[in-house]
C-alpha cells in the first residue's frame, strides 16, 4: 500500500517534471520528440531580429546593385569607342598606293595587285562585315563596286581602285570579319587582281609620306564632317561620340544613324 502510494507519488512528480521541462523548452522555441528522433527549432522566435535586419539589408542592396549594373552597361557602351580618333592610331604602311575612296592597292612581284580597305575607314566605322564579294575570274573596272561593308543594318559601298581580272577572293572574310577589322593590310585583304592599267590608274594615288599627309588631312575633314552630322542628325549621341575636351572617339560612325553613313559615303567614298 505504502509502496503503491510512493510509486504513484513519484509517477505524478515525474509527470509534472516532464511537463514542466516541455513547457520550458516550448517557451524557448525548442520542441523535441525523442521517440521519433525529430528536433524542430523555430528560428524566428530565437533570432527574429537578426533575420529581419538581413532581409531589410537585402531589400536595400538589390536596387542599388541593379542601378550599378545599369551604369556599368552604359560605361561598357562608351568604352567600346574608348580612345581618341587621331592620326597616331592609324596604320599607314609604306609601299602601298592609297586611293581617295579609302581603298588601297599593292603590286606584288608576281604582277598581281592586292586590294583592300584602308585603316582610316575601319577606324571610322568600327567592326564591320563584308558582303557581296565578287568571284574569281570576274573582270572589274576602276570605280566599280567591289563589295559592301555592313553594320547593324547600315552599309557602305566599296569601289575598286584598279581595273583587271580578279584572280583570288578572300572568302575567309565572310566567316571571320575580325581579319578585316584587325588586320586590313594583312589577313584582311579583299581581292587579288591582275591589273590592266596599273601605272595609269595609280598615278594620282598617295604613297609613302604623301599618304601620311593625306590621311591627316582626311582625318581633319572627317572631324568637321562628324561635328556637323552629330548636331544635325543625332545630338543625343554626343555623349558617346565625343570624348573629354571635344575630341571624337574611335569608331564614331558606329553610334550614328544611317543618314550619317550615307553622307559619309558621298563625302569620302564616292
Amino acid at each position: 500500500m505504502l509502496t503503491d502510494c510512493l510509486f504513484s507519488g513519484n509517477h505524478r512528480h515525474g509527470q509534472r517534471k516532464i511537463i514542466s521541462n516541455w513547457s520550458a523548452e516550448r517557451s524557448a522555441g525548442i520542441i523535441s520528440n525523442k521517440m521519433e528522433g525529430f528536433s524542430y527549432t523555430n528560428i524566428f522566435e530565437t533570432k527574429g531580429i537578426e533575420y529581419l535586419i538581413i532581409i531589410t539589408f537585402l531589400l536595400l542592396i538589390i536596387p542599388f546593385w541593379i542601378t550599378i549594373n545599369k551604369r556599368a552597361s552604359v560605361k561598357k557602351t562608351v568604352s567600346r569607342t574608348a580612345g581618341n580618333l587621331s592620326a597616331g592610331i592609324l596604320k599607314i604602311p609604306q609601299g602601298i598606293f592609297y586611293s581617295r575612296n579609302h581603298t588601297w592597292a599593292h603590286l606584288e612581284r608576281s604582277g598581281k595587285a592586292i586590294v583592300g580597305l584602308d585603316d582610316f575607314l575601319i577606324h571610322a566605322t568600327g567592326d564591320v562585315r563584308l558582303t557581296g564579294l565578287k568571284e574569281a575570274g570576274t573582270y572589274i573596272i576602276k570605280g566599280e563596286q567591289l563589295a559592301l561593308i555592313e553594320q547593324d543594318g547600315k552599309h557602305l559601298k566599296i569601289y575598286s581602285p584598279v581595273s583587271g581580272t580578279i584572280t583570288d577572293t578572300n572568302t575567309g572574310l565572310l566567316e571571320n570579319s575580325e581579319m578585316l577589322n584587325e588586320d586590313p593590310y594583312g589577313m584582311g585583304w579583299v581581292y587579288k587582281v591582275k591589273p590592266t592599267g596599273w601605272k595609269t590608274e595609280t598615278s594620282n594615288y598617295y604613297l609613302a609620306d604623301d599618304a601620311v599627309v593625306w590621311v591627316k588631312k582626311e582625318l581633319d575633314r572627317f572631324k568637321d564632317f562628324l561635328a556637323n552630322s552629330v548636331s544635325r542628325y543625332s545630338p543625343e549621341t554626343a555623349i558617346v561620340v565625343l570624348q573629354d575636351g571635344g575630341e571624337f572617339c574611335d569608331n564614331p560612325l558606329r553610334e550614328l544613324p544611317d543618314e550619317v553613313w550615307q553622307d559619309f559615303q558621298k563625302s569620302f567614298l564616292n
